[in-house]
């Protein structure tokens, strides 16, 4: 992953340092030492002094929150320790640099860099009934950010990741925003250096697992020997619905889930003019945006009067349909494709569109076969407790096909956002050394517009009322979701405080209900 780096600003905490007073339990301030951004706070307990940017993407901290001993990022609301600079809540998951303190007198000082293993070891969990053996089927958001709590909470067992993509844990959210448009570099994609699952013994195995064997806990894989394990967490993710059209099987007839589809789009891309995208959902639309950023001409189609609408209201429905078409994407909203050509699509009302290249992306449905298979309890999804468990013994599911009982609405939900997918990982991953940690994270996501990036937190699929401050148009606006005066999610357009502090209000109200 990449970013740009924050730029050295305010007090030089190594030679000057700054005054004590005014910094009151709960304040923060950005400055230098050491030739770094530094973020210095204080929190009870005294202060302490971390990297300024978020490892994720390189967000600015200093304009982020501060919850208890942690502060989160303003951008994708990845979290960090304040005393350690461990990332505590995807998506970052490397930890940012840590700092000693010292005051003299009324002044207080960063005097060194502590050094940090990018897996730091967290507290340990002790367990008598740890497992020896856990096996992860899914190299995906969960299936990566598991493995790799394991480690950090000291898991000395064996680790075995199952995935067929070769490719795989990478930066899955990338591949239709900036990696697609041709603005991120091939090596931001990759979630870790080449090496670095043979560092840290976790065994990655190429494959299709098959069946799952809950009784002799065994996985079956299509190719090569059993896996046995000891507990197993299923994070299979979710695939790409396909349309059943004519034509849908053309060579320039794409779908958007993996990294060789992407990559095999920006190949299309490069000897096509134009492009019809079938669908508006989030995936849809950010790939429109991506080939205009190509120069492709782009046509989407799409069922719905308005795109997103039953997502996020009428307001940022039509304020997302008017940024496109500023871009030059033209809307065929409340038709469908009926037929895929050699050179265009033809819709239901007969009219022909242009297109060297076709891209469906009509949403995605989660891979379920092989807890059907093994008998897990199901209910349009996985069905979990409040702590991943499945209805089988030492059997965790997190990510796309797990549903969940969310404290705040009261409702059994299942979310296919990455970030929720990583968290879950993690926290499946500690449930599984024993520490019986309730899932009760608030769900979010962002989406990518050309220059403009949509926060969502919370979860709302219906909503009695809608609350609109500011303006879409002038990219300052929130959106406020709620049912029966109760606020269930919220989207902003720049404004990341305002988000941050829904998402800890909800996270308050989860934890007191």
């Amino acid at each position: 992953m990449g970013g740009s780096e924050t730029k050295l600003s305010g007090p030089d905490f190594e030679k000057d340092g700054v005054a004590t007073g005014p910094i009151a339990v709960g304040d923060k301030v950005l400055g230098h030492a050491l030739g770094d951004a530094v973020l210095l706070a204080h929190i009870d307990g005294g202060f302490t002094a971390i990297g300024a940017s978020c490892t994720h993407y390189s967000g600015p901290l200093a304009e982020g929150v501060i919850v208890g001993s942690t502060v989160r990022c303003p951008w994708h609301h990845a979290c960090f320790d304040l005393r350690t600079g461990e990332a505590t809540r995807a998506p970052a998951l490397n930890p940012v640099a840590c700092y000693a303190t010292e005051i003299r007198g009324d002044r207080v000082f960063v005097t060194r860099k502590l050094e940090r293993d990018p897996l730091s070891v967290e507290s340990k969990i002790p367990s008598p009934s740890q497992p020896n053996r856990v096996v992860i089927v899914g190299g995906g958001a969960a299936g990566s950010a598991a493995a790799e709590m394991l480690r950090r909470r000291g898991f000395a067992g064996a680790i075995t990741l199952i995935d067929a993509e070769v490719d795989s844990p990478y930066d899955r959210p990338n591949l239709s925003k900036d990696y697609l448009a041709g603005n991120a570099p091939e090596e931001w994609i990759p979630l870790r250096p080449p090496g670095f699952y043979e560092e840290h013994k976790i065994t990655v195995l190429r494959g299709n697992a098959t069946r799952i064997d809950a009784a002799g806990k065994r996985v079956e894989m299509e190719k090569g020997s059993p896996v046995d394990f000891d507990a197993l967490l299923l994070a299979p993710g979710a695939e790409p619905v396909h349309l059943p059209l004519p034509g849908a099987d053309l060579p320039h007839v794409h779908y958007l889930r993996s990294l060789a589809d992407s990559r095999s789009i920006i190949a299309a891309a490069k000897n096509a003019k134009s492009a019809v995208v079938i669908g508006s959902s989030f995936i849809g639309l950010e790939v429109a945006a991506s080939l205009r950023a190509r120069n492709l001409d782009v046509k989407i189609i799409a069922p719905e009067t308005l795109p997103l609408e039953k997502v996020l209201g009428k307001e940022l429905g039509t304020f997302i349909q008017s940024i496109h078409e500023e871009h030059g994407v033209e809307f065929h909203l409340g038709h469908k494709p009926d037929r895929i050509e050699q050179d265009g699509v033809v819709m239901d009302d007969g009219t022909r569109l242009a297109a060297d290249l076709v891209v469906i992306g009509v949403g995605v449905k989660p891979r379920l076969g092989l807890a059907e298979s093994a008998g897990l309890a199901m209910d349009r999804g996985v069905t979990v407790d409040e702590f991943l468990a499945t209805s089988a013994p030492g059997i965790w599911a997190a990510g796309d096909i797990a549903r969940w009982p969310d404290p705040h609405t009261g409702d059994r939900i299942r979310v296919e956002h990455w970030v929720v997918a990583q968290r879950m990982g993690q926290t499946a991953a500690r449930n599984i050394l024993g520490a019986r940690e309730k899932f009760d994270f608030v769900p979010f996501f962002w989406s990518a517009h050309y220059d403009v990036s949509i926060n969502y937190v919370g979860h709302a699929e219906g909503w009695d009322d809608v609350k609109v401050d500011g303006d879409a148009s002038k990219h300052d606006v929130s959106v406020r979701y709620e049912k029966g005066g109760k606020l269930l999610a919220l989207a902003t357009i720049f404004r990341d405080q305002e988000s941050l502090e829904a998402e800890v209000g909800m996270e308050r109200h989860n934890s007191s209900s």
